[in-house]
């Protein structure tokens, strides 16, 4: 709204608050889909397509669009053990996977490493996001699967609402699974989700 009034007070300033109206709109947008989609999850936990899901190549398509979008001193690595497979609903598996994926990006990435490792153990399917970033603080770290939680967002000065974690905890959770956040010893955040196999 304050955009749209210095464009009608200032019309030479035109072209840079469209641009900011536009960023501002996409963000709102990004905002009201996590919204629905984490209110549709609370609502009807139960209601999910059910199909075979290719857990590595989603992992895989998720990689390249993260590598895309990454700055060029962070390397984002997949690593699996063959074809992870569960079934559940892709659409949403996709959200949780590159919610966490981008968080490591954005927030772990100091390291310059993210690493995506894929596993299958006794009936489970195992997911580890892996980044070299800051962690989180200890007292924070079963927080940030709450709605509109943000681990030292004041110094991060990271973008966001505080949506994609908990998104990423109702979808596990909704397959039957789990999701844990937990520090490496050696620097950095381990997120690990646990689905059953297919």
């Amino acid at each position: 709204q304050a955009a749209v009034g210095l464009a009608h007070q200032q019309p030479d300033k035109f072209a840079s608050t469209l641009e900011r109206i536009e960023r501002e709109s996409n963000r709102m947008d990004k905002l009201v889909g996590e919204l629905l989609t984490l209110s549709r999850l609370e609502a009807m936990p139960d209601a999910l397509r059910r199909e075979p899901v290719d857990l590595t190549e989603l992992a895989d398509g998720i990689v390249a669009d993260a590598r895309f979008e990454a700055a060029e001193s962070t390397r984002i690595l997949i690593e699996a053990d063959g074809t992870v497979g569960v079934t559940g609903d892709p659409d949403l598996l996709w959200s949780a996977l590159e919610n966490v994926v981008r968080n490591a990006a954005k927030h772990g990435a100091q390291g310059g490493i993210v690493t995506v490792a894929l596993s299958a153990d006794q009936g489970l399917a195992r997911i580890d996001v892996l980044d070299r970033g800051p962690g989180i603080p200890p007292a924070d770290l079963a927080a940030v699967f709450q709605p509109f939680f943000r681990a030292g967002a004041s110094r991060t000065g990271v973008d966001g609402h505080g949506l994609g974690l908990a998104i990423a905890q109702r979808v596990v959770q909704a397959h039957g699974g789990e999701i844990v956040a937990r520090n490496r010893e050696d620097g950095g955040l381990r997120v690990t989700i646990t689905l059953p196999q297919a």
